[in-house]
């Protein structure tokens, strides 16, 4: 049953993260009103919420005037958005941006805009509102990424070595805000996920390392904000990764979704691919190669 309290805004982009959040919200007694950021977001959230909206990629002006006509004064963002799309043919008609959007790109972010810089802005852009930005989890923490084994399959042999290495090594690059997946084998770096997200990475380290049997490594930013860009994978990650090859997934704990995480890890122990967690804080820094 929805309880009383003010309804979460929910700025929805791609992906089954949004509906996982809207249904954990619900379930914890919060009523749910969307933005869909058009483009990006599925229409059948409408389904799990009180109110919605399309609004634009760069429209954080109707964003807040619908978070205000539905009285909601704290928010999540959740979703991908493709940021290869930004640079696609008519992208200046797609994405006209409002007064508020040229607001928080030369003032807010004017001196960073690089993706969390300019993240960090939209949220102040929100607070100056009255409308508090929440942590991306805080309605599904039993999703995140554990410690130790999470498959029964075990990590090969063959990539024990590279679990620990691809994991540093995938720190190092989202500390340049480079990307926050790499693809390794044999302590050798086959691809690093760069704008076109996780999923075209994996097509394309299955493409370089034919003889298969690598290891992604997928890892927060250090200092990671909670409240967006969460680094996620569910079960279609899964699939990609045995389509192409690899054999192991490691994952930063505490701080990387699993989505449908039951679904996700029976379905890595079905197709024989080993899930590990590793935290920050146990890693040595990984050796010369």
């Amino acid at each position: 049953m929805i309880g009383t309290e003010t309804p979460l805004g929910l700025i929805a982009g791609a992906g089954r993260l949004p509906g996982l959040i809207a249904r954990g919200a619900r379930a914890a007694g919060r009523s749910v009103v969307v933005v869909g950021l058009r483009g990006f977001a599925d229409g059948s959230l409408s389904q799990l919420s009180e109110a919605f909206c399309w609004a634009g990629l760069v429209r954080p002006g109707r964003w807040i005037r619908f978070l205000h006509r539905h009285g909601a004064r704290e928010a999540v963002f959740a979703g991908a958005v493709r940021k290869a799309n930004m640079y696609a043919r008519w992208r200046l008609l797609r994405f006209v941006p409002d007064l508020r959007a040229i607001r928080v790109w030369y003032f807010r972010a004017r001196h960073d805009k690089r993706d969390n810089a300019v993240l960090r802005a939209v949220a102040a852009e929100l607070e100056s509102e009255g409308i508090r930005v929440m942590s991306s989890v805080e309605f599904c923490p039993e999703h995140l990424a554990g410690v130790g084994p999470m498959t029964r399959t075990p990590v090969p042999r063959s990539c024990q070595a590279d679990v620990s290495f691809g994991f540093q090594i995938a720190r190092r690059s989202a500390a340049l805000d480079i990307g926050q997946a790499v693809a390794v084998k044999e302590r050798d770096i086959i691809a690093v996920e760069a704008m076109e997200g996780t999923d075209a990475m994996i097509r394309r380290a299955g493409r370089l390392c034919r003889n298969r049997g690598w290891t992604l490594a997928k890892v927060a930013r250090p200092n990671q904000d909670m409240r967006f860009d969460v680094p996620t994978v569910g079960p279609e990650t899964i699939r990609r990764l045995k389509d192409a090859g690899a054999a192991c997934l490691v994952l930063e704990a505490g701080k990387t979704l699993i989505l449908d995480r039951p679904e996700t890890i029976a379905l890595a122990d079905r197709l024989g691919i080993a899930v590990v967690g590793r935290r920050a804080e146990d890693e040595a820094a990984p050796e010369a190669h």
